[in-house]
């Protein structure tokens, strides 16, 4: 009888935390980059090879800094909210292209609209491994000195915007 109790023992255990695991928000994976200093990287721009974008490009005012990829289906979906919010100069907003082809990027763009002041054009993944991106989309907010404040998963939609991000922005923006 006892030999049976220990795999029943740890059944139940594993049960349990299944259980638990199915009660998290699989969009809410903290991140160990926040209030930490963002990971440098120069990467040619996706519009223009020979040029760089730069960490040190985003430093002085706050930045965010939205991964996408043309073969993204969820980037569609929060791209509309992008192109509105960079149109109101809400957002010093930045794209790192993702594990993408170029062609393929820049005809996404040019179809459905660009709002990034510039992307960063990162075909290996190396920067957002470096970054901690696990997929895509995704979006961090980096403060004026470079310091990581916000990492969102997933499409940002317009809830977020209102309640989280455009609020932190304005917050970190008259920040000494």
């Amino acid at each position: 009888m006892l030999r049976y109790l220990l795999p029943l023992g740890l059944f139940m255990a594993l049960v349990i935390l299944f259980i638990y695991g199915l009660r998290q928000d699989p969009a809410h994976v903290p991140s160990p980059l926040i209030d930490k200093p963002a990971p440098g990287f120069s990467l040619p721009t996706l519009h223009k090879p020979e040029a760089r974008l730069e960490l040190a490009d985003l430093k002085g005012k706050v930045a965010l800094i939205n991964v996408w990829a043309s073969w993204c289906a969820a980037c569609i979906t929060e791209h509309p909210l992008l192109i509105e919010a960079a149109s109101q100069n809400a957002l010093n907003l930045y794209g790192l292209n993702y594990k993408d082809a170029r062609a393929a990027a820049l005809h996404w763009l040019d179809r459905l609209g660009n709002p990034y002041l510039e992307s960063g054009f990162d075909p290996g993944g190396k920067t957002g491994l470096d970054y901690g991106v696990y997929g895509v989309p995704e979006t961090f907010i980096l403060d004026k000195n470079g310091i990581i404040r916000y990492k969102h998963i997933g499409p940002v939609d317009q809830n977020q915007l209102d309640t989280i991000i455009l609020p932190l922005v304005r917050q970190l923006a008259t920040a000494p």
